[in-house]
């Protein structure tokens, strides 16, 4: 309810300094957006009554943060067709509450069927297969139905596009986990000391070396350099959880610094995104143009912000999906960012919190897993967007527009509540056996030495 709450009175504040006046669409928006997460609530009450009940209530809160952006830049490309004598668009935030109800729909299905997590280890190999077929799929295929602003990502059929690699995710994280547990021996095996650390044996590193090449594969196929990141990070994080041991990121880290370096010289898209991020400015007008703007709209945000409808960031390019935390730190501010960001702090630390409760090493890995695909998610994103690193094009998750993202992540959300209904589940109580008479009693003599 307070995540609905939220969400209506955002929504209301955005129509009032567009339109000043509050428009039937507030009403179908907020109505709409309360009865898919209120039953994605029930739902969890019903078969994961044990959850965390802080993990439902973040993911939606991001979502319905998401739903006001992109309702707000729907308002600003009305006005911007309207002054030009075009049409209006349609609106992408009609669009969006319709994946959000197939992601409640997804939602419920696992947390309904998924009684036991734990059955998906038996499936690891498998699922991992699916995993890698989705993931290298979109390369593979003709640059007409797979490329998008140069990232070949994508699989379109006709009106329908959906991103593969946001169920890879999921899917390589299952595997991982798997993997780890079935393969744990190899992992702490104790290989030569150097400088006072332990290096694995050679022959152990082949499954770091495979989620490497994975991720060097996904950047020379599909021109993607965020996705290769966020897979590989993934997989050494688990591998660090899976061990404890710092020699295999610190090897993990020399593999990513390898390949970076490679990956600059031999591909152009990988250049300009470095070039971008060290002078944004120095080529405004063309390939600097959106993160250069995204800047501007943080600044122009400052501290409080310019409120919510009262900025412009419909100025910056894929504002509604690469570069929506640009628009909320410029009507929010830094301080409404910050507020943001820790309510992914907090749905990542209760999801850590689940990792750590588990009682099997399976169910560690993967909470951890899943968890930590997200903290390096948001990471990548506000850091492209912030120009601490090279921008990605990943999205933000839950706010983004697209309903890939959405759907993978509410599978997400729902593995983390059936993990977190387990470990937070009280033990069932053992019958007691029942009360033997005493006539009928078994007498026991008892032999004591002298």
């Amino acid at each position: 309810m307070a995540a609905a709450a939220i969400t209506t009175a955002a929504l209301a504040e955005v129509e009032l300094d567009q339109q000043h006046a509050l428009t039937a669409v507030l009403g179908y928006l907020g109505l709409a957006y309360l009865v898919a997460l209120g039953c994605a609530h029930l739902a969890v009450r019903r078969w994961a009554s044990h959850a965390d009940p802080l993990l439902l209530p973040c993911a939606a809160l991001l979502t319905g943060l998401g739903l006001v952006m992109i309702h707000r830049l729907d308002l600003a490309a009305a006005a911007a067709a309207a002054a030009h004598g075009d049409p209006a668009p349609a609106p992408d935030a009609v669009r969006q509450l319709a994946w959000v109800a197939g992601s409640v729909v997804l939602l419920v299905v696992v947390v309904w069927r998924l009684r036991e997590h734990r059955v998906l280890a038996r499936y690891g190999y498998l699922t991992g297969l699916a995993g890698l077929v989705l993931l290298v799929l979109p390369g593979l295929l003709p640059a007409s139905i797979s490329e998008v602003n140069g990232a070949k990502l994508w699989i379109r059929v006709g009106p329908v596009s959906l991103q593969p690699g946001e169920f890879a995710k999921l899917a390589v994280i299952v595997f991982a986990a798997a993997l780890l547990v079935e393969k744990r021996e190899l992992f702490t095996t104790v290989g030569r000391r150097v400088a006072h650390m332990e290096l694995p044996r050679p022959r152990d590193l082949a499954p770091l070396l495979i989620a490497w090449l994975t991720a060097v594969g996904v950047l020379a196929l599909e021109k993607e350099l965020g996705a290769s990141l966020l897979f590989f990070g993934v997989v050494l994080a688990m591998i660090y959880v899976a061990t404890g041991r710092v020699s295999w990121v610190l090897l993990g880290l020399g593999f990513f610094a390898v390949s970076s370096v490679v990956a600059y010289h031999l591909f152009a898209h990988v250049q300009v995104r470095v070039h971008v991020w060290s002078d944004p400015f120095a080529d405004f007008a063309d390939t600097g143009y959106q993160l250069s703007q995204g800047l501007f709209g943080l600044a122009t945000g400052g501290l409080g912000g310019s409120g919510l409808g009262a900025g412009r960031p419909d100025l910056v390019p894929l504002a509604d999906t690469d570069f929506i935390v640009a628009g909320l730190g410029e009507e929010l501010g830094l301080l409404g960012l910050g507020a943001v960001l820790v309510v992914y702090l907090l749905l990542i630390s209760r999801g850590l919190r689940a990792a750590l409760a588990a009682r099997d090493p399976f169910t560690t890995l993967l909470a951890a897993g899943l968890s930590c695909s997200l903290a390096l998610q948001v990471f990548i994103v506000v850091g492209g967007v912030t120009d601490l690193i090279p921008e990605t094009g990943l999205t933000a998750p839950f706010l983004s527009y697209g309903g890939s993202s959405l759907l993978a992540n509410y599978i997400l959300v729902a593995l983390l509540l059936r993990i977190s209904h387990a470990t937070r589940r009280p033990p069932e109580p053992r019958p007691a056996r029942p009360a033997v008479p005493l006539a009928r009693a078994a007498t026991q003599v008892g032999l004591h030495p002298v």
